[in-house]
């Protein structure tokens, strides 16, 4: 089966005889394709996520949902972020960026040991989101066998003709004569069986199954008969929940996110017994947020950049406090005496040059700031609106706005700009 890629808020409908050629906006896939994705978007409904919505009998439309779905048949879609303009003649260039940004934005989101210099593996940005995945776990997998497997001590229970360990006393004295030179033991085994190796070897045969790229299969194949000792995990949860770290196991460190990314099967909601393949989603405007947060600390160590900071509530109800308010970043200012600021992110597309549809701005948002700006700042300091960075269409802040019968609090809405995220300044 073919595999397609596609943007957000991109079109999916069925093929037929004599359809357009898939397109970055619009793909047809089979029909058994398009059954599963309508099971999901049902199944993502009842549990509040909108990752597709029916656009006709035959057509779905995606939200802000990037990443890849496998379904049964085999058929695989890429999605991604809808971030660079279409020229209309060079579709390739365009999905070689989105992959570029996507890849960036899921290794600070999700604390990835990224290393976007010095390893040109890191740099095939022609690989569809799932192969990057497999690559630079392959990769950590390799580093880590090099190194050196860690080994643990397995408490073992076996009948032997010798001694060994610890006999069980109450055991061998019940065994009938005929049986009394064969003693029932219980000793310790060094072996490389453990949850980790156990979890790691799991994703292996699953990478094994998966990949199409010739270097990811070789390299798989490799591995899988260099570990073949090293059993399957049969409880994959609480595996991982017994995943040890510390400073012997420090070289596990790095292929955990990885090992976590292929098995844990990333979903807007649960789909547990029904079919996932290796599925993995996240919403655009989560990821934009932390990565916006994470360029904040970097470029303000002196302040304190916290993420969805809820310590403020608008009302109370049978002396309880309901209804928090949760802005997407706090930076915390008092140590250097300076107020605060409130700020938060939103993954929409604006204009600065449409003043007479309020440039795209959104009531809900403005009101939502000003509440923020009431209950956080007492309207003593400023709040923040993000919005991605569009050139010619948004590549400047907007004049301020000023929230009437207040003492000169302001709304600032600037651009954040994903491909030089350093030159990000609100200070």
């Amino acid at each position: 089966m073919p595999d397609f890629t596609v943007r957000e808020y991109a079109f999916i409908s069925v093929a037929y005889k004599g359809c357009p050629s898939s397109s970055l906006d619009h793909v047809y896939i089979p029909e058994k394709a398009f059954e599963h994705l309508c099971e999901l978007s049902a199944s993502f409904s009842k549990h509040g996520a909108k990752v597709f919505e029916l656009a006709g009998r035959r057509k779905l439309k995606l939200d802000q949902y990037v990443g890849v779905i496998e379904t049964p048949c085999g058929t695989r879609i890429e999605i991604l972020p809808k971030h660079v303009e279409l020229s209309g003649t060079n579709d390739q260039g365009i999905i070689l960026e989105e992959r570029k940004l996507l890849q960036k934005m899921l290794s600070v989101s999700l604390h990835l040991p990224y290393r976007e210099a010095g390893s040109a593996n890191l740099n095939r940005f022609k690989q569809p989101l799932h192969e990057w995945i497999m690559t630079q776990f392959l990769a950590s997998f390799e580093r880590l066998v090099q190194r050196g497997l860690r080994f643990d001590y397995n408490r073992v229970q076996e009948d032997q003709k010798f001694l060994r360990g610890q006999l069980q006393h109450v055991k061998y004295m019940r065994q009938p004569p005929a049986k009394k030179h064969i003693f029932p033991i219980e000793h310790d085994v060094y072996e490389v069986n453990r949850p980790e190796n156990r979890l790691i070897r799991t994703a292996l045969e699953l990478v094994c199954k998966k990949t199409k790229d010739a270097n990811n299969w070789k390299l798989a194949q490799e591995l899988r008969l260099m570990t073949s000792e090293i059993p399957r995990s049969q409880k994959i949860q609480q595996d991982f929940r017994q995943w040890q770290s510390g400073r012997l196991l420090a070289l596990y460190d790095e292929i955990k996110p990885w090992t976590e990314l292929i098995l844990g099967e990333y979903m807007p909601v649960s789909t547990q017994g029904e079919w996932r393949g290796m599925s993995l989603l996240f919403p655009m405007e989560k990821l934009f947020e932390h990565f916006v947060a994470y360029h904040l600390r970097r470029g303000l160590p002196e302040h304190q950049v916290k993420t969805q900071h809820a310590t403020e509530h608008i009302c109370e109800h049978q002396k309880s406090k309901i209804f928090k308010l949760k802005p997407d970043i706090f930076i915390d200012r008092s140590q250097a005496n300076a107020k605060n600021i409130v700020m938060d992110t939103k993954w929409k597309l604006i204009d600065q040059n449409d003043r007479g549809g309020r440039y795209g701005l959104k009531d809900s948002d403005i009101q939502q700031m000003f509440a923020y700006s009431h209950y956080y700042l007492k309207h003593e300091s400023e709040v923040i609106l993000v919005y991605p960075y569009r050139a010619g269409k948004f590549d400047q802040p907007l004049d301020d706005f000023g929230f009437r019968e207040t003492q000169g609090a302001r709304l600032k809405v600037v651009p954040f700009n994903l491909d030089e995220p350093e030159s990000f300044k609100i200070l």
